[in-house]
Order: C-alpha cells, then sequence, then structure tokens
C-alpha cells in the first residue's frame, strides 16, 4: 500500500496514530490521561472515572488500529468513513467538556472531530469519483 502513498494519507495516518498509541495513555496512568482528556482533577482522581477511562481508550486504541489495518489493506473508503464517524466522537467529547466546565477543551475537541469528520468526508468524495 505504501507504492500508492500520497500526501493526502497523511492527516488519516496521523489520527491513526493519536488513537492507537493515545489510547494507551490510561493503561500506565489514567489520571493523567484524564486531565489529559481535559476533565477536571475531581474526576481525574476518582477511581471508578480511571476505570471508565481505560475501558473507552481500548475501544478508542481498536479504532486506531482499524484505520490502520483499512489503509494497509487498500481500503480507503472505510478509512474515510471510519473519519467521518470519528466527528460523533468529537461532537460527544466536546458536550462533555462544555457540561464539565472546561469549554478550552470543549472547542478543541469538538473543533478537532469537525475537521477529522470533514476530512474523511472530502477524500471519501475524491475516492468514490474514481
Amino acid at each position: 500500500m505504501f507504492a500508492d502513498f500520497a500526501l493526502r494519507h497523511v492527516p488519516p495516518l496521523l489520527v491513526a496514530t493519536v488513537l492507537t498509541f493515545g489510547g494507551l495513555m490510561p493503561f500506565f496512568n489514567a489520571e493523567h490521561a484524564i486531565m489529559e482528556f481535559g476533565l477536571p482533577k475531581h474526576i481525574a482522581v476518582s477511581k471508578p472515572a480511571q476505570s471508565v477511562m481505560i475501558v473507552g481508550s481500548a475501544r478508542i486504541t481498536a479504532i486506531g488500529i482499524a484505520l490502520f489495518t483499512f489503509y494497509l489493506q487498500g481500503k480507503l473508503e472505510a478509512v474515510d468513513t471510519i473519519l467521518l464517524i470519528l466527528g460523533y466522537v468529537g461532537l460527544v467529547d466536546g458536550y462533555v467538556c462544555w457540561l464539565e466546565g472546561v469549554p478550552g477543551k470543549a472547542i478543541f475537541r469538538t473543533l478537532s472531530g469537525t475537521l477529522i469528520a470533514a476530512w474523511g468526508w472530502a477524500t471519501g468524495l475524491q475516492t468514490t469519483k474514481k
């Protein structure tokens, strides 16, 4: 697949990398991962919240691995579809951060998810027109 590499593949591969390896952070330090996510300290120190963060992050890592897998298989439409769906994740992340009183992280997460989804939609249109 790398023989067909194009610059437009960089953003999806960056997203796959961030999801795959960023999703591993809670396994090593869940409190820090919750703080990096943008949630307040009172949530980060909660043992139940840490357990939920680890479980949720395993799923995010799986999505990152799926992106890499589909990319290496040459299934670019599947990659674009996953990127588009990740927009929903960004909206939920932003909503939760907003509810928890961290508007800066809420805006960042919402915009990031929107940009990732827009990339998936735009490159998906290019892929299906061929």
